[in-house]
């Protein structure tokens, strides 16, 4: 079977190491009895041969996380291999940096700016901060964001909404924006990873995806901004989808269409949430796994009970990761969501 393209972004987790232990973590390697296999990171030089690889393929944008990218020694390096290589392809698109922020420095920040890096800092609650993250660390990330924005660092607030900071979103929300953030993007809480352990204490209810939405849009309509959601929620699901135009919803998956995911130690799976590997940066060929890869890549993984869906080419029916973390495929009903 013939392997669809390569997507023309591409995400690359730099370590599995992280500073956090944040209960909503969906990295497949820290699920409770993970089987996931952490082979050995890979050297600043082998990030490099990716690099320079995943161009001449056609890959276009990156961004890097981790773990938490901040503890990668030498990322600094990888950053600037990112831009000599585009540039030598007339290819200048932002690199997009995710980061807890809890390592950030101000060389960091004038680094980034020089490099055309957009900045992504997660604030999961202020006031359960702590509680989420096991650091109190809130007021860091704000101040990271003032100073991002006192040297023009573009910078997204990175939310994910759970059961436990729902009640102060408006106030997330707003401090971040207040304190320097451009734009926001916002995470329903999935299962998966880490936070497979705290699926009852996490997961937000359909009336409260529906909530999250409506104070995103409320937030972002005073501050005159935009925003999107990063994880996609069924059409059904939402009670009113043309009132939102500032916060931007998606409905399709975008995993080995629009974006892949490569790991610390080059293995690639479909998208970040996914536990399930395809293939090797290194392999001939790199993606193994066709059958699995083309699913997604085709959007080949309809669930049954949406197929006589007037609305299935515009709707994904939720998270196809999550369907198959909690059933078993990636046809299964996405249950954080729908009952």
């Amino acid at each position: 079977m013939k392997i669809a393209h390569l997507p023309k972004s591409v995400a690359l987790e730099l370590t599995y190491r992280c500073n956090h232990k944040c209960k909503f973590c969906s990295c497949p390697w820290d699920a409770p009895n993970s089987t996931y296999l952490k082979g050995e990171e890979l050297s600043i030089c082998d990030w490099m041969k990716v690099i320079e690889l995943l161009y001449n393929k056609g890959v276009e944008s990156f961004s890097i996380s981790g773990g938490e990218v901040l503890l990668k020694d030498g990322f600094e390096s990888i950053l600037g291999f990112i831009r000599q290589e585009g540039k030598k392809r007339g290819i200048d698109l932002p690199i997009v940096l995710i980061s807890n922020a809890r390592n950030m420095t101000a060389d960091y920040i004038h680094l980034f700016k020089e490099l055309n890096v957009h900045l992504s800092m997660s604030l999961p609650g202020y006031e359960t901060f702590q509680e989420h993250t096991g650091v109190d660390n809130a007021d860091g990330v704000l101040h990271w964001f003032q100073i991002a924005k006192s040297i023009g660092v573009k910078t997204t607030l990175n939310v994910t909404v759970t059961k436990k900071n729902y009640e102060e979103l408006f106030q997330t929300i707003s401090l971040g924006l207040l304190n320097g953030a451009e734009d926001i993007l916002l995470n329903r809480f999935l299962p998966g990873g880490r936070g497979l352990a705290y699926m009852d204490e996490l997961m937000l209810t359909p009336m409260q995806v529906n909530g999250m939405l409506d104070i995103a849009e409320e937030v972002l309509a005073y501050a005159n901004r935009q925003g999107n959601v990063g994880t996609e929620v069924p059409l059904c699901a939402i009670k009113d989808v043309e009132k939102y135009k500032h916060i931007h919803i998606g409905y399709q998956c975008a995993a080995a269409k629009g974006f892949f995911v490569i790991d610390p130690a080059g293995n690639i799976r479909t998208c970040n949430h996914s536990p399930h590997v395809v293939g090797h940066v290194f392999r001939k060929p790199m993606i193994e796994d066709v059958d699995y890869w083309n699913m997604f890549a085709y959007s080949e993984y309809s669930p049954i009970m949406c197929s006589g869906c007037k609305m299935i080419k515009k709707c994904d029916c939720g998270c196809r990761e999550v369907a198959n973390i909690l059933h078993g495929s990636p046809k299964g009903i996405d249950s954080s969501i729908i009952g």
